[in-house]
This record gives C-alpha cells, sequence and structure tokens, in this order.
C-alpha cells in the first residue's frame, strides 16, 4: 500500500503544474484555480488508493477541478458573467470519455479547447517568469505554481519568515492579474524562454550551495530545478539551452555526495573523493552536454555544462584539463559579463599560468567589483587560496577572514576560517 501510496504521489506531483496551467489558461483566474487544483489533488489522493488509477488521470483531475472552479466562479456575481460564456463555448460533450484513438493526440476529453499536455507545464512556466515580476517573485512562484512547494517549505529554503514569503508570492499573483495566459509567440519567446531557464539556474544554485544558513546543500530545491528542466527539456528536446543548462545541473548535483564530510563540513572540488562522485550521473550529464554542443552554437549554458564534465571525467584533481577549461571560459566571458564566470576563469588561470597570473586576474575583478559596490566574498576566498598557494600565507589569512566574516552560509565561514587557523601553525 505505500508503494502505490508514493507511486499516485508521484503521478500528483507531475500532474498537478499541468492541470493548473490548463485551468489558468482556460478559465484566467490564478488564485481560484490554484485551490480548485489543491482540492483535485486532495480528492484523487483521497479515491485513487481504493478506485485504482484513472485511465487518463490528467483528464481526471482537469475534471474535478473545472467543476470545484465552475461551483467557486458560479458565488461570484461579479465574475457570473465570464462563467457563463466559458461553459457557452464548452462542448455538450465535454467530459466524455473519448472513443478509441482520441485520447491526448486527438480530442479533448477535458473540455478544455485542446488536449491537455506538458505544454500546459511551459505556458505555466512563461507566466512565473513574467517579466514584471522581480527575479524573486518569479522564482517564489514558480515554487509554489509549477514545483508545487508549499509557501511554509519555499519560506524554510529562502530562510525568510512564511509570512514574508505569501505576501511575495501574492504579490507576483497580482502582478500577473489580467495576463493573457498563452505561451509567447515568436517574437518574445526567447527571451521569455531566457527567463524561465535563469529561474530555474537561481533555484539549482540555491539548492547546491545554499547563500545562508547551516546546511550546505538544499536537496529539495537542487532535485525540483532539475526535475523542472527535465519536464522542459521533454517540450524543447532540440533546445540546446535547455538541455545544456540539464546536462550543467546533473553533472554538478553527481559531486553532491563528496562535498561534505562526516560533521557536514565543505571538501572542495580538489580535495574530494572522486569515487563518491555519481558517475551513472556524470555519464547522463556528459552526454547532454554534447548533446547540447550539437544543437547550435555554444550558449553560456552550453559552455559552462562543458567545463562542469571536464571536471567530471577527471578520475584525479591533478588530471583536469585546465588548458581546455580556461579555453571554454574563455569563450563564456567573452558571451556573458557574469562575475562568477570571470571568477571561475580567474582560477583556471592560475591553474594553468600559475597563482601570480590567477591573482592578477583576481585584483582586477576586486577592484571592478569594489567600483561597482558588488564585491563577493568569493573573491576574497579565492584570493586567500592565490595567496597560500604563493606562499603569502599571512595576506592569505586575511583575505580568508575577510570572506568568513562576509559570507552567511556557515558551512562555508566555518571551513574559510579552519583555512585561515591553519596558516597560523608553524607547519600551516
Amino acid at each position: 500500500m505505500g508503494r502505490a501510496t508514493d507511486d499516485i504521489e508521484d503521478l500528483l506531483r507531475r500532474h498537478a503544474p499541468q492541470v493548473l496551467g490548463a485551468l489558468v489558461r482556460r478559465y484566467g483566474h490564478f488564485d481560484p484555480a490554484e485551490d480548485s487544483v489543491q482540492e483535485a489533488l486532495i480528492a484523487a489522493a483521497e479515491q485513487w488508493p481504493g478506485d485504482g488509477i484513472p485511465d487518463n488521470p490528467r483528464g481526471w483531475l482537469i475534471r474535478v477541478a473545472s467543476r470545484r472552479l465552475s461551483d467557486r466562479l458560479r458565488s461570484d456575481e461579479a465574475r457570473r458573467r465570464r462563467e457563463e460564456t466559458a461553459a457557452a463555448l464548452t462542448p455538450a460533450d465535454a467530459f466524455v470519455t473519448p472513443p478509441p484513438g482520441e485520447g491526448p493526440a486527438g480530442r479533448d476529453p477535458s473540455g478544455l479547447g485542446r488536449a491537455p499536455s506538458e505544454d500546459d507545464t511551459l505556458t505555466l512556466l512563461f507566466l512565473c517568469c513574467h517579466p514584471a515580476l522581480s527575479p524573486a517573485g518569479q522564482i517564489a512562484l514558480t515554487l509554489r505554481a509549477v514545483g508545487g512547494l508549499t509557501t511554509a517549505e519555499i519560506a524554510r529554503a529562502h530562510l525568510v519568515p512564511e509570512a514574508t514569503m505569501a505576501q511575495r508570492i501574492s504579490r507576483a499573483k497580482r502582478a500577473v492579474r489580467g495576463t493573457q495566459f498563452r505561451q509567447p509567440d515568436a517574437r518574445d519567446r526567447d527571451q521569455r524562454l531566457a527567463a524561465v531557464l535563469q529561474v530555474l539556474y537561481l533555484i539549482f544554485n540555491e539548492g547546491y550551495t545554499a547563500t545562508a544558513g547551516p546546511d550546505l546543500h538544499r536537496t529539495d530545491l537542487a532535485r525540483e530545478a532539475i526535475r523542472l528542466t527535465r519536464a522542459v527539456r521533454r517540450l524543447l528536446p532540440r533546445e540546446g539551452r535547455v538541455t545544456g543548462l540539464l546536462a550543467l545541473m546533473v553533472l554538478t548535483e553527481a559531486r553532491t555526495p563528496a562535498r561534505t564530510g562526516p560533521d557536514g563540513e565543505l571538501i572542495p572540488l580538489d580535495e574530494q573523493d572522486r569515487a563518491l562522485w555519481d558517475r551513472t550521473a556524470v555519464a547522463e550529464g556528459t552526454a547532454l552536454a554534447e548533446e547540447a554542443l550539437a544543437h547550435g552554437p555554444a550558449g553560456d549554458y552550453q559552455l559552462q555544462a562543458a567545463i562542469a564534465a571536464l571536471h567530471d571525467e577527471a578520475e584525479r584533481a591533478e588530471d583536469t584539463d585546465w588548458p581546455q577549461i580556461l579555453a571554454l571560459y574563455d569563450l563564456l566571458v567573452r558571451r556573458s559579463p557574469d562575475p562568477a564566470a570571470a571568477l571561475g576563469r580567474a582560477v583556471a588561470v592560475a591553474m594553468v599560468h600559475g597563482p601570480r597570473a590567477g591573482l592578477a586576474e583576481v585584483d582586477a575583478l576586486a577592484k571592478a567589483a569594489g567600483a561597482s559596490r558588488q564585491r563577493n566574498y568569493r573573491l576574497d576566498a579565492v584570493r586567500g587560496h592565490l595567496l597560500e598557494r604563493a606562499g603569502e600565507p599571512d595576506t592569505a589569512r586575511t583575505a580568508y577572514r575577510a570572506a568568513a566574516d562576509a559570507t552567511l552560509s556557515e558551512p562555508e565561514a566555518r571551513y574559510l576560517r579552519r583555512r585561515a587557523d591553519q596558516l597560523d601553525r608553524p607547519d600551516g
């Protein structure tokens, strides 16, 4: 029974954004549609374990959620006319089980205008990543509506009070209220897809290395980002940016088992036990990276995935192909002004040309960041590492401690202070 319940929960989680997308696309009411979908999911969780999973679970959920939503709209006199218009446009046999051959690929058993499919997941992602929203609002709404996380779960992941996150999500919903719910046309599709991928990238990064708090890794966020990116790739299998982002996530997440020690302490990449890496994930990610590069000109995600693949393919840290990584970073920084890419290139310069050359790059980045007031603690962390390699323990210690004081991540702060303390010892 437990396994069957787990299977039903996985099925409901997979279909929830598609059902919500179908309802909002058809009726245009985000909040009541979300409430109706939640009621349909609860009804399914109660009925399916005893009655069995329907032949068309997505159609069942859309049918039940549509009826619940119709009840809501019917009780609101101000929206009554819109609800009646929508009902008049629905065929009388909309909820009749389709004959053979007219399932999702033929007639629409939900009565929502076309066969419901994962296209609604992508449409919902486009809505959640609407340019009217702030990045924080995009992330929160995506995790709530598409990821299915509760407000409390999202609040815990971002270390803010639940009430604060609830307000953020409410503001995001108000901002997109009245927006035509459709996939963008060819004119703005690329821009909107870029926003979707950026949000998924940010969610993954926050999961892989939490910016604050006691934990280095938030598994739920990282896995949710991968799950959603897989869903986008199923819809856009030949879009190199999507495949590249998925490759980057899979290759990065493959190292998770070796990133922390027994007490949760951070273990840097060059000190990790690579036998602990998930080699199945490495193989999948490498294949995805190769596929992504084959789908047209290399973009940011494809290049980052190729860099990650070179790291993961090296059996030992000293086997890493740093010249090739530097060449890829050169391409990446020419394409994008991303500070993280520039810092990664500085590390690659140090590995190819020596720590002094890397320090010159880091100092230039620090100067630019200082001028723009966007200095990141990672600059001091990398600077400390390169100074240590260059044989300057005193200045390295100062850099490590500055980085430790600036980060909000407790595991990173402990690691940086430990490196500084080791330099205090005569044999450090």
